[in-house]
């Protein structure tokens, strides 16, 4: 009787795993097919011809992020520049000279902020000076992988404004044969990864978390 019941048990055990293996498998091979497409996405070159917008915001977090943005303000394509996500105690002169960008533009058309710590920091902060300028209209400047969870951080904050994205690309992150180059699968993945909990928390649960205040 006992073997009986043990027995029964155990095959019910294996149906469980088995039924368990397969919804894992399914779930490995949408993720897949959903990082694949992502990545694919992801915007290789920038808009052509540039759109003439009201302002012009960069994220900070990425190599020449700052230097791309500060090319556009100088070639007219907004009337000023938000510099997202400035540590506190770093000015516009100390930006300057770390990023080596000697513009005139840094004396009359830059705006910093330093609130924001995360992409829904950017967001937030964004929103907030494009409200006080009246601003209607934006170029997004980012790394390229990250352009698709901060447009849409940026457009959940925002979404009477046109976003233009702006891909910014480093030489270390390889989009095109990734699986090849460990460290560009390891960013990519983990920024699908993000880009889906974002996805899962604005379009699902609409559920904004509030951007870091100043204390």
């Amino acid at each position: 009787m006992k073997r009986t019941i043990r027995h029964k048990l155990l095959s019910r055990w294996k149906v469980h795993a088995a039924v368990l293996c397969a919804v894992l498998g399914f779930l490995s091979v949408v993720y897949l097919v959903g990082l694949t497409l992502f990545i694919a996405n992801i915007p290789r070159s920038a808009p052509s011809p540039l759109p003439q917008v009201d302002g012009v915001v960069v994220l900070t977090g990425g190599p020449k992020r700052i230097q791309e943005s500060v090319s556009l303000l100088a070639a007219g394509s907004g009337k000023r520049l938000l510099i997202s996500g400035v540590n506190k105690g770093v000015s516009l002169d100390d930006i300057r000279s770390l990023e080596r960008v000697d513009s005139p533009l840094f004396d009359c058309c830059i705006d910093i902020g330093q609130i924001a710590r995360d992409t829904i920091g950017n967001a937030t902060e964004t929103a907030a000076w494009a409200r006080q300028n009246g601003y209607r209209s934006l170029i997004v400047v980012t790394s390229a992988y990250h352009l698709p969870r901060a447009t849409q951080e940026l457009q959940y904050t925002m979404p009477n404004l046109t976003l233009h994205r702006y891909p910014v690309h480093q030489d270390s992150v390889h989009l095109d044969q990734w699986y090849l180059y460990p460290g560009s699968a390891r960013l990519l993945i983990a920024e699908y990864t993000k880009y889906l909990l974002t996805l899962v928390r604005l379009r699902w649960l609409d559920y904004p978390i509030p951007a870091q205040t100043p204390n």
